[in-house]
């Protein structure tokens, strides 16, 4: 095994260039600095067993990292947790009982997060907006969360399905001699509207807000969503290449029709009629480095959902290592983590884009 720096716990460098994690400024230098632009691949990697608990205790003659298939030389490795910079999208496109659940777990989204991590909030439907710029102070975001379920303007979803068109609860006709008026011909048949849904754009924009927080923290996008996506005009593919170049991770809580027992199989369809994509979180998730996306029903298991991700996006092995010499390519290079170790499951980013060597 080559010498690779490892970071004791506790004691994890802030990074101050272009070079990676491992280097530190000192306070009383006054010279100038010369900066060379250099490529440093960082991959956080989450190593979990097959009943789904964290794998901790891994060192680095377990792992190996393979770019374009070719094994490379390990030179930074860490345990220790990361400061998080995260990006909160609310999905209020989704039932509004849905959207109405996910407001009585806001204290423990806001309680997920640690001093230490700095949090924004975005909510999406039709259109994107930010609730509020990263803070971390806990009783600011949970100030405005609060405010978003008040009694006098709370956030609501769309309405609950197709309106009543027959039956006891439906419209009653005006009757004569028990039939009704003016019903010849065939029965109204609903059609729904094709509602927008731009999961691609509020990931698109909270990445780019991202991609100016300090790169000495973790960056995640954290999706609260039923996972459709309809109307957005970003594309999956434009989307995924700003996050693989700004080391983002997708994570993800599906929610209402998302997390019905069927999801797993739905999500495999492409597209499902008028109701936009529903495999995108999916396949951010995995692309990232994300994980498996939670699919949860009940409040208490949404509120479970949180603490696990927060724990999962903080606490993972980080590896570094300084790729071959490039020359002027820009293209994307695939990145493969093996644990020497059986069964288990590793979960880590796919790929990257480099940075050209500077002329």
């Amino acid at each position: 095994m080559p010498p690779v720096e490892t970071i004791a716990p506790g004691s994890m460098p802030q990074a101050n260039s272009e070079e990676g994690p491992a280097n530190q400024i000192n306070p009383n230098e006054t010279l100038y600095k010369l900066r060379v632009t250099t490529n440093f691949v960082q991959i956080p990697v989450m190593v979990k067993d097959k009943e789904g608990r964290r794998v901790d205790g891994l060192l680095p003659k377990d792992f190996t990292v393979l770019e374009n298939g070719k094994p490379q030389t390990l030179t930074y490795f860490t345990s220790d947790p990361f400061q998080l910079s995260v990006a909160i999208l609310l999905d209020l496109g989704m039932a509004d009982v849905a959207v109405q659940k996910v407001n009585q777990t806001y204290s423990s989204l806001a309680g997920a997060f640690s001093p230490y991590d700095e949090v924004a909030l975005y909510t999406y439907s039709s259109t994107v907006s930010q609730v509020t710029d990263f803070t971390s102070r806990q009783d600011k975001l949970l100030a405005v969360l609060d405010s978003m379920r008040s009694k006098d303007n709370p956030v609501r979803g769309r309405n609950n399905g197709p309106p009543v068109l027959g039956g006891p609860l439906g419209p009653q006709p005006p009757m004569v001699n028990g039939i009704p008026v003016g019903t010849s011909g065939p029965p109204p048949v609903y059609t729904p509207p094709k509602e927008a849904h731009v999961l691609n754009d509020a990931i698109l924009r909270a990445a780019l807000d991202l991609s100016k927080r300090s790169r000495s923290r973790r960056k995640v996008i954290f999706v609260i969503s039923d996972g459709r996506e309809r109307g957005s005009q970003a594309s999956y593919k434009d989307v995924l290449q700003v996050l693989e170049k700004q080391d983002i991770q997708v994570k993800a809580v599906v929610l209402d029709m998302g997390a019905l027992p069927g999801y797993k199989q739905v999500e495999k369809l492409p597209h499902i009629f008028r109701q936009g994509y529903s495999n995108i979180l999916p396949r951010y998730s995995n692309a990232t480095g994300g994980g498996d996306v939670f699919t949860e029903l009940s409040r208490n298991a949404i509120e479970e959902a949180y603490a696990q991700i927060t724990s999962e996006a903080r606490n993972q092995y980080t590896l570094g290592y300084k790729p071959a010499a490039i020359a002027s390519s820009t293209a994307y290079r695939s990145i493969e983590v093996v644990v020497h170790r059986k069964s288990l499951d590793v979960y880590a980013k796919q790929g990257y884009y480099p940075i050209p060597a500077a002329h």
